[in-house]
């Protein structure tokens, strides 16, 4: 026969290639640019961040002498104006806002919220009409801090030494009629899971009138749903840079976000603080779960209290 049997370990033995040099395939596209058609616009992109950013200061620095104006004058203007402040804010950013429920109507509310980014504070401040409660980090920020003074945050520092001084001051507030934003995660998630709820913030729940579970996601980009992909474009965590976080952030289109204010409970109704510290966590996560996955949101009811602690 002419033709023999390779051995086994010839078999074994690779062939050789008969071409030397791989193929290499030509784009069709001729420009480096048209390439990249799936990847956002560099030029375009950078144009709209700087847009974003000089309006942004622009018009923070024509609202911080009116807002100090107001706080030397009666009434409610003091209280009013910074709510229209962070609503043109978040138009001049391109985030839009999408809020499901309704506010507890009248004073002495404790609005309880996760907390993912930044944007979590012109967002809600846009929406509520309360104040923040922060670290004391925050005050100390050169324009942020500023801004944060004129808008009456509430700062509390991490020491153990002023923690009842800082208690009192949050439940004075809360007795003198004001609505207080808190978030009693104690730090920023990556946006794709709600961390627990400490109970050590709630201590406080006890001088609110109504106690409000909030939950706020980032669910559109580009016009279309947000995927995991995108959580960290949006959340602020780590040792992510703030200025490095929003200049990515503020280069992208067709953001939005959504606030679900949940079905408001007397604190009375669950006394023990670690089990409302659950049970807002629970509504809260359960509000950001159904939100992440696309699927319509719906205020939830309040907790209720358990019999074994009644």
């Amino acid at each position: 026969m002419a033709d023999t049997a390779r051995s086994t370990e010839d078999t074994r033995r690779p062939r050789r290639l008969m071409r030397r040099k791989p193929l290499r395939f030509r784009p069709r596209l001729p420009l480096a640019a048209l390439r990249d058609v799936m990847e956002e616009r560099p030029l375009g992109g950078r144009l709209r961040a700087v847009r974003r950013i000089i309006s942004a200061l622009i018009w923070t620095l024509l609202c911080m002498p009116i807002q100090a104006v107001l706080l030397l004058l009666p009434g409610r203007g003091k209280s009013a104006f910074p709510r229209l402040y962070w609503r043109i804010l978040c138009w001049l950013i391109g985030l839009r806002l999408q809020v499901v429920g309704q506010p507890a109507p009248g004073g002495r509310v404790l609005f309880v919220s996760n907390h993912s980014s930044w944007l979590d504070i012109p967002a809600l401040g846009g929406v509520l009409d309360a104040r923040f409660i922060s670290k004391a980090e925050v005050g100390e920020w050169p324009l942020i801090g500023w801004v944060a003074q004129l808008g009456r945050t509430v700062f509390v520092s991490r020491s153990r030494a002023r923690t009842g001084e800082e208690a009192g001051e949050i439940a004075a507030r809360l007795s003198a009629g004001e609505s207080l934003i808190l978030f009693p995660e104690g730090t920023t998630s990556d946006g794709a899971r709600v961390l627990p709820f400490r109970s050590a913030f709630f201590a406080v729940a006890g001088a609110a009138r109504l106690v409000q579970p909030v939950t706020i996601v980032y669910d559109r980009m580009g016009g279309l749903p947000a995927c995991r992909r995108d959580r960290p474009i949006f959340a602020w965590y780590g040792d992510m840079g703030t200025a490095s976080h929003a200049w990515r952030l503020l280069r992208r289109a067709g953001t939005r976000c959504t606030i679900v204010l949940h079905e408001p409970f007397p604190p009375e109704a669950i006394p023990n603080r670690k089990l409302m510290a659950q049970e807002v966590g629970r509504i809260v996560a359960l509000s950001a779960a159904a939100l992440r996955q696309s699927r319509p949101a719906q205020p939830l009811p309040p907790p209720v209290r358990p019999m074994r602690d009644a």
